[in-house]
């Protein structure tokens, strides 16, 4: 093939090429990004509605939660549209916007799970000064923090890897656009965008990683010299879902990162990304509703509210209906 950068358009791999078996992962897909979109846009909801939860832990599981509903947007919909229309293909634009946002959200994603490793570690640790080293300025900078460094980060892998030529091949062994699958069909010298993108990801992700097993390791150890049993419990159930959330996310993306290079097309490999960029976005709403009591209590108030709200509408229409046929 001749040099692709002048064409405009890459191939995504599909995840079968049977019909009856594209329909289906198609309406898997859309199950799994409708449920995952609307259980973080309930956590969004919840954490605004409720005064309770305006506190800085609630504050940064709700940009999370905003975070993971715009994560799950950029792949799930575009897979679950390509597979019921059997269509693969995507412009280079769209490819490198696909890249950009998938890389922006996974490095907020990161940089804010750490900033949450940090706000427990103050909380449980540090309580009287809690209120002023996490103050609502400090948490809304740490945030725009996270936001800068994701752009800055997307900006140039991005830029770095659509400036190499595309020769070998325009079939993208994903279903979805990601530098790593974009470096094996380059013909291009790709060594130092390899390195590049490990030395980052060493720096971000490691360097994420180990500063929240740090915070843990100390958080932990002063949570086991409390002496009343109820506040380990309490302490735990707002670490523990913080805990699966990282493991999850970041066990998952290393994977498909730092697997040994293949040319070959693999279904396990497509499999592995779902659970790096779908999985964990719409996991982490049930994560935390099932082992945080507040989340559930005032999921539970939301829910009674939508219920009673709902009768009463029944109820206004019912007496419309009836005064117009009185009428």
């Amino acid at each position: 093939m001749s040099n692709f950068t002048s064409a405009t358009e890459f191939l995504l791999m599909g995840f079968s090429d049977i019909r009856e078996l594209q329909i289906l992962y198609s309406f898997l897909l859309f199950l799994i990004y409708s449920a995952g979109l609307m259980g973080n846009l309930l956590i969004v909801i919840i954490t605004t509605i409720d005064r309770r939860l305006h506190t800085p832990m609630y504050f940064f599981l709700r940009n999370l939660a905003m975070v993971d509903a715009c994560y799950l947007s950029i792949t799930a919909p575009q897979a679950s549209v390509y597979s019921l229309m059997n269509n693969r293909t995507i412009s280079v634009t769209g490819c490198a916007a696909q890249v950009f946002l998938v890389i922006l959200m996974a490095c907020v994603e990161v940089t804010l799970l750490t900033v949450m490793a940090r706000d427990r570690y103050v909380a449980i640790c540090h309580p009287l000064h809690y209120p002023v080293i996490m103050s609502p300025r400090v948490c809304l900078q740490m945030t725009l923090t996270c936001l800068l460094t994701g752009l800055v980060y997307a900006a140039f892998h991005t830029g770095y890897t659509f400036r190499l030529s595309f020769c070998h091949s325009n079939v993208v062994h994903q279903f979805f656009c990601d530098i790593p699958s974009l470096l094996r069909i380059s013909c291009s010298d790709t060594f130092s965008n390899k390195l590049s993108l490990l030395a980052s990801a060493l720096v971000v992700g490691a360097g994420c990683y180990a500063f929240i097993i740090a915070s843990y390791v100390r958080t932990f150890s002063t949570v086991l010299k409390f002496p009343v049993k109820e506040d380990q419990k309490k302490a735990f159930s707002t670490c523990i879902p913080h805990i699966s959330v990282v493991s999850l996310f970041l066990i998952s993306g290393a994977y498909i990162y730092f697997q040994p290079p293949s040319d070959s097309e693999s279904l396990k490999d497509i499999i592995l990304s779902v659970f790096y960029t779908v999985i964990p976005p719409f996991m982490n709403p049930i994560i935390y509703s099932l082992w945080n009591k507040q989340i559930k209590d005032a999921m539970g108030i939301v829910m009674k509210s939508t219920i009673l709200i709902k009768k009463k509408i029944k109820g206004c229409m019912d007496m419309v209906k009836f005064s117009s046929q009185n009428i």
